[in-house]
């Protein structure tokens, strides 16, 4: 919430995957502001407290929500970003009074803008938490202004600005991840907007289904207590919404949900609710380690060319709430094929008593979350009802971790590239969260890798000790140690830290 700069991230990391390299550090790393690695930015001193980004499908403009404000960003261009149209969208003198006098700080009483979604191709639909009463409304993408009155937003935008929430319009229909009260207390996950005979659709909360572990059995106090969802769109013809929740109850847990797109409730059990929750844990997870619990993003790889679209993957990026692996990051993939082996297979049972899980063999009546239930019998529904947790976890693929590291990675974005000799590679985008300087980054007085020239010729004299502070351009790459016209056998030069060297060239 403190950050000034609306496109600033203070680290990126680079990655370049394939079977032979998975479980590396970062191909390239470099502090934001390097020298020869351009990065065009924008600020404003009256915008700050940047939240919500939103492209557009031509990549040339860029709505951003921030306190009190949504803006449009030119980004068509590479040397510069333009600011187009900015709306001001503030709270009441008496709206903020009346947050104050709830106990909320007045820093927390702006309307921070926590959703933007394209409705159609001419409309913007925003919330935001406007003095923690949250309120909604459509904006203009052309023009940046309102088309109507700002309306309620409980349920579809979070009260208090340190909550998380995700969003998402499909065909029209806004899903959304958040709480639905003001004291963070009731997460929910919704459908709004809901068109023609479709129905607004809420979870059913008399059984809890966001509360409890996703099969959990290792436990350690942390007094946290966070929700957070993270959504994307359907994948294929497989018709669902797939949105990865983190939940803090006792201990932290991540699990996969999902939901039918078609759902419209059912005619007596369930009506305006979901008859196709069900949620599976996924697990990044080390043999010999203890798993990854805690999710902070995730993206996802469309299949290769003519390939299936239950070859889909998700890529995460995972930090752990145990002691062992604080600080650290994991990435893992998982295959869409896989996730849906996970939701076709058994699902445990609660006990109310205990409030244990357990598997035992049952007839089952329905398969949970499976579409088209809302004609589905009473006691079919009051089945998949009480049985939404899948028996087992979904795997990353491969059974390995893609990643691990030391840097705490805080978002990421994947690609398939194409390389010169025609092989496919994955390439992993990663960005810490920290405002690391060069000194942190490569020691005191050295040079930023990009600002080393490859085959830098440097004249000494003899017996002259020379240092170069230039680190290696790339941790794959290979450091070749030369005089004109021979190369210098390895033991005529020291390298530590700093390499000592006389003629340094990178070669990747």
């Amino acid at each position: 919430m403190e950050n000034r700069g609306l496109l600033s991230f203070a680290v990126a990391f680079v990655g370049l995957l394939c079977p032979c390299l998975t479980r590396l550090t970062p191909r390239v790393s470099f502090p934001t502001g390097s020298p020869g690695r351009h990065l065009t930015r924008f600020s404003s001193h009256d915008v700050s407290n940047t939240t919500t980004l939103l492209l557009s499908e031509g990549g040339d403009m860029l709505y951003v929500g921030a306190r009190d404000a949504v803006l449009a960003l030119d980004v068509s261009r590479e040397d510069a970003i333009i600011l187009r149209n900015k709306l001001d969208w503030s709270p009441s003198d008496r709206d903020v009074e009346q947050c104050s006098m709830k106990g909320k700080k007045m820093a927390d009483c702006p309307n921070f803008i926590r959703v933007l979604q394209f409705l159609n191709s001419s409309h913007i639909y925003a919330c935001g938490t406007f003095a923690f009463s949250p309120r909604c409304t459509y904006v203009n993408s052309e023009t940046l202004t309102m088309s109507m009155k700002p309306d309620e937003g409980r349920g579809r935008c979070p009260y208090d600005p340190y909550q998380r929430n995700t969003a998402i319009i499909v065909d029209g229909e806004l899903y959304t991840g958040t709480v639905a009260d003001y004291r963070g207390n009731r997460p929910v996950i919704s459908r709004h907007l809901s068109e023609g005979r479709r129905v607004d659709l809420k979870l059913d909360d008399t059984l809890g289904w966001l509360e409890g572990e996703c099969d959990m059995d290792v436990t350690e106090n942390n007094n946290k207590r966070r929700r957070w969802v993270t959504s994307c769109n359907s994948v294929g013809s497989w018709e669902l919404l797939c949105s990865a929740l983190l939940l803090v109850h006792l201990q932290v847990t991540q699990c996969l949900i999902l939901l039918c797109q078609s759902d419209v409730g059912g005619q007596r059990t369930l009506q305006r609710r979901w008859t196709t929750f069900a949620k599976a844990q996924l697990l990044c997870q080390a043999d010999s380690e203890l798993p990854y619990n805690v999710i902070q993003d995730v993206d996802t790889l469309p299949p290769a060319e003519g390939a299936p679209a239950d070859d889909t993957l998700f890529y995460g990026i995972f930090t752990s709430q145990w002691s062992v692996n604080s600080g650290r990051s994991a990435v893992c993939s998982f295959r869409l094929s896989d996730i849906k082996s996970v939701f076709s297979g058994n699902y445990k049972v609660l006990n109310r008593d205990t409030l244990q899980w357990s598997t035992r063999v049952q007839e089952k009546v329905a398969n949970p979350g499976e579409c088209g239930l809302h004609n589905a019998s009473d006691n079919a529904l009051r089945f998949v009802k009480e049985n939404f947790l899948a028996d087992d976890s979904v795997r990353p693929e491969g059974r390995s971790l893609t990643m691990v590291s030391a840097e705490r990675y805080s978002h990421l974005t994947v690609q398939r590239v194409q390389a010169a000799n025609n092989r496919d590679y994955t390439v992993l985008f990663l960005l810490t969260g920290v405002t690391l300087t060069h000194r942190a980054r490569f020691g005191p007085n050295s040079l930023p890798a990009a600002s080393c020239p490859a085959g830098e010729l440097v004249s000494v004299s003899l017996n002259e000790v020379v240092r170069l502070q230039c680190p290696a351009a790339s941790r794959l790459s290979r450091q070749l140690w030369e005089r004109p016209n021979s190369r210098l056998s390895s033991d005529l030069y020291l390298q530590d830290v700093y390499k000592r060297q006389v003629h340094h060239q990178h070669q990747v």
